[in-house]
């Protein structure tokens, strides 16, 4: 089996490479769950300087989050800071400080599909446009019978990279420019 390095960060088995029809690029964002995201834009804004570059609210999905950005162009990685808008109602953003990850994925509707027929379970909701106008799902935090695959009870966003992110990940596999 031989294999791609891509520094010391990370090697990939070049036929795991090829079975699997989509790429993992990145961290797309990171999801902070608090009852009161003031109290989270003290550190995160006012302490280590994020920049605030919009909000979102969400009745459906129970939130009420400030987008927050570190980084620039395709590595621009974002940071939620996220309150519910009703405390008492599901699903709780705050029930778990660190309420997601978000991954770039090179090809969101190939990763859904292959990832579906190993047996992974997905959140409800199917893919859709993300608070960032990116389409997104989301993989379960627990498994089940149909489905024994999931995120281990971490909340997994799947994040369509826009062609520029795709591209720029590229060049840092090849090395280029």
């Amino acid at each position: 089996m031989s294999s791609q390095s891509l520094g010391p960060f990370v090697k990939l088995s070049t036929d795991q490479a090829q079975e699997r029809p989509f790429k993992v690029l990145g961290i797309q964002q990171v999801a902070i769950g608090g009852t009161d995201k003031t109290r989270l834009q003290r550190l995160w804004v006012d302490m280590l300087g994020l920049e605030v570059t919009g909000t979102f609210r969400s009745e459906r999905e129970n939130v009420d989050e400030d987008i927050c950005a570190m980084g620039s162009g395709p590595f621009k990685v974002e940071v939620d800071l996220m309150q519910p808008v009703d405390p008492d109602k599901k699903p709780a953003v705050q029930s778990t400080p660190l309420n997601h990850i978000g991954l770039w994925i090179d090809d969101l509707p190939a990763a859904v599909q292959w990832l579906t027929a190993q047996g992974v379970r997905f959140a409800p909701g199917g893919i859709r446009q993300g608070a960032a106008g990116f389409d997104i799902c989301f993989l379960h935090p627990k498994s089940n019978d149909e489905f024994p695959i999931s995120g281990e009870g971490v909340l997994i966003e799947l994040v369509q990279a826009p062609a520029e992110v795709v591209v720029a990940f590229g060049n840092l596999l090849t090395g280029a420019a």
